[in-house]
């Protein structure tokens, strides 16, 4: 019945309906992970409101066990500790478009779903179990380090006190919670990185004044030393991996301009070596061999996924090379293990593709597909995602994402030009996303631009994104826009702006700053004064999000890029929606721009939801949402197919 009433939009090739829910829906499995031994899967999947932990049995459907929280709550990540018994930890978010917070909780639970319990977190002030030395378990922040693939009983994690200045890294017993200290980090807030044979060897934090520091020690015997300091050298290392013989340390470099790099560090020489940087990109992450948990080589996104490898000849590099032209044009993600069968898990996902599992045999190199994310999306009718690059105003080179309808020779289209939230240190990329597959079925073109202050460009390019909301990097926005006019992918007479969170501002600033360049703008929970950003919202809650305020957005001039100060110069209709229980981007921001602009004559439409977030969880709430949305730009710019009568 629900299928029967979902509006839908249709396909600019085929004229086959597609339905909004379709695009909306959540995935069916997020992370993936087989067990050592092959005999379970565990998945991460998205309900309602939170993040499920379900451990299957391969080939099966229905799941023989599952972890479930009350509450907004969302299992962030897990790991097998043995074939028989899942570490994971667990997160809470308010709002779809958040990430979950972690509540510094570690859980374990059998695969049958027994022995489920809490092993470290704060309300686990257990006085009686998990006693070690004589010393009971008190309640603390916990994180997970490393699941020790040789040992089946215990794993590293990271510990912090009520209190304390200083974190420390604990060998707990994966059934018990059991604990025994091993390291005490040597600088405050420090992250710790482990050896392939679980020592601690790296500690990575930093003082009040946050300039990172970064410590070093032969082994778990030898004291700590001082390798990098970013008041001194004036970059940041963030060591990732050891390699398969733990001879060489690699690690991502911070630049104070250019892109990120990959270096090697060897422990016997203490020496540094560049290994792979890219001229415009930052590395996306270290590619590991095929069902193995040790590096070869480093990805980068530029935009489609590309591969420098340590040992080019190596036998692990040529797999990973042949794997990459065996799916369709897909890129292929190796799982960290092989099981005793010598079968390991892939991954695979493109612009089209919202991915698929495989079960790899490495003896037979036969690949047999498990699951896929969204089962119900067929690659081939989706919409290709190009990358596009121009010059802004002052020369900044600026990476940005083009979907045009599939079908269409690309040109005078009407366009919805779409800035990412964040902002600073977030982008867009090229992987499959389900809103712009939406729009560009509906037949919008969607360019999606990484704006100064994005993140995979280095620090030089994010810092530039400082003190300027509404200025430099909206000028980022208008060059693009300007760049599809001229380009010919843009009517100029049919282009409207839409984002969400600092998306939604972006939205609304630039109908503000660009009166004749839209027909229209939609801001999905945005904020829109910024000197409400001190006062509203969970940001200003701590003394490092106030920090971060006067970073970003500096404290002079507030009222001359908030949008609600400036509506009597937007001169298009607009769409606002937002939740009641927004504690990122509270909707008092949507109120105060909805006011401003009934006061300044300008056309606006609501949608609020007391009971959502930052995002629309409700899959009901949603399809409101983009009802609204597509009947919106259907009227503004056209030619969308999205029926209203659910909006009327």
């Amino acid at each position: 019945m629900l299928a029967l009433l979902l509006p839908a939009v249709v396909s600019a090739e085929t004229g086959a309906p597609y339905k909004i829910e379709e695009f909306i829906r959540k995935d069916r499995f997020q992370t993936v992970r087989i067990s050592p031994k092959g005999t379970y899967v565990a998945a991460t999947v998205p309900v309602d409101d939170k993040t499920v932990l379900v451990v299957l049995k391969p080939g099966q459907q229905k799941p023989i066990s599952h972890f479930n929280l009350r509450g907004k709550s969302h299992v962030m990540d897990f790991a097998w500790a043995n074939d028989e018994r899942l570490l994971f930890t667990v997160g809470v978010k308010d709002g779809l478009l958040e990430e979950p917070m972690p509540q510094g909780e570690i859980w374990g639970m059998d695969a049958d779903g027994t022995n489920t319990k809490m092993l470290a977190g704060w309300h686990n002030a257990d006085s009686t179990s998990g006693r070690t030395g004589g010393r009971a378990r008190e309640p603390v922040f916990a994180t997970l380090i490393d699941s020790l693939e040789n040992d089946d009983d215990k794993a590293i994690i990271s510990v912090f006190q009520p209190g304390a200045t200083y974190t420390s890294a604990e060998r707990m017993d994966v059934k018990s919670g059991a604990r025994i200290p091993i390291a005490q980090a040597p600088v405050p807030r420090a992250s710790f990185v482990t050896d392939r044979q679980g020592a601690v060897r790296f500690a990575l934090g930093a003082n009040n004044d946050n300039v990172s520091k970064l410590y070093y020690r032969k082994d778990e015997k030898a004291p700590w030393k001082l390798l990098e300091d970013e008041g001194v050298s004036g970059r940041m290392l963030f060591p990732l991996d050891f390699s398969a013989d733990d001879r060489l340390v690699y690690m991502q470099a911070e630049h104070r301009t250019g892109p990120d790099s990959i270096v090697s560090f060897d422990v016997a020489t203490e020496q540094m070596k560049e290994m792979a940087r890219d001229d415009f990109v930052d590395p996306s992450g270290l590619v590991n061999a095929v069902g193995k948990s040790y590096p070869i080589g480093v990805q980068f996104d530029d935009p489609t996924p590309r591969f420098h490898y340590f040992e080019p000849d190596s036998p692990d590099a040529k797999l990973h090379k042949t794997l990459q032209t065996s799916f369709s044009g897909d890129t292929v993600v190796a799982g960290a293990n092989t099981t005793e069968r010598g079968e390991a898990l892939l991954f695979t996902y493109s612009d089209r593709n919202p991915g698929d599992y495989f079960v790899f045999n490495l003896d037979t190199k036969q690949a047999q597909h498990l699951i896929s994310r969204k089962d119900w999306i067929d690659p081939n009718t989706a919409s290709e995602t190009r990358v596009l690059e121009f010059q802004a105003r002052d020369g900044r080179k600026i990476q940005a994402f083009l979907t045009v309808p599939k079908g269409s020779d690309g040109k005078n289209l009407p366009l919805v030009v779409n800035p990412h939230g964040g902002p600073i240190g977030v982008a867009d990329g090229w992987s499959y996303a389900g809103e712009r597959q939406m729009l560009a079925a509906n037949g919008y073109a969607v360019l999606q631009v990484n704006f100064r202050g994005s993140g995979g460009y280095g620090r030089e390019h994010q810092l530039a994104g400082y003190k300027q909301w509404g200025r430099a990097m909206q000028d980022d926005l208008t060059d693009a826009t300007h760049w599809a006019i001229k380009s010919g992918v843009a009517d100029p007479k049919r282009i409207c702006v839409y984002g969400a969170s600092y998306g939604g501002y972006a939205s609304l600033m630039g109908v503000a700053k660009e009166p004749s360049l839209y027909r229209c703008a939609v801001g999905y929970v945005g904020v829109y004064d910024l000197n409400m950003m001190y006062s509203r919202g969970d940001v200003p809650q701590q003394l490092s999000g106030v920090n971060f305020l006067k970073d970003a957005l500096g404290t002079e001039g507030l009222a001359e890029t908030s949008p609600n100060k400036l509506a009597s110069r937007i001169k298009v209709p607009v769409f606002l929606a937002a939740g009641g229980e927004d504690k990122r981007a509270p909707q008092e921001h949507s109120e105060a721009m909805e006011r401003a602009l009934k006061e300044a004559g300008v056309p606006v439409e609501t949608l609020y939801y007391r009971t959502e977030g930052h995002g629309f969880y409700k899959v009901e709430h949603s399809l409101e949402f983009y009802t609204r949305l597509l009947s919106f730009l259907d009227r503004h710019i056209g030619p969308g197919a999205a029926s209203s009568s659910k909006a009327n």
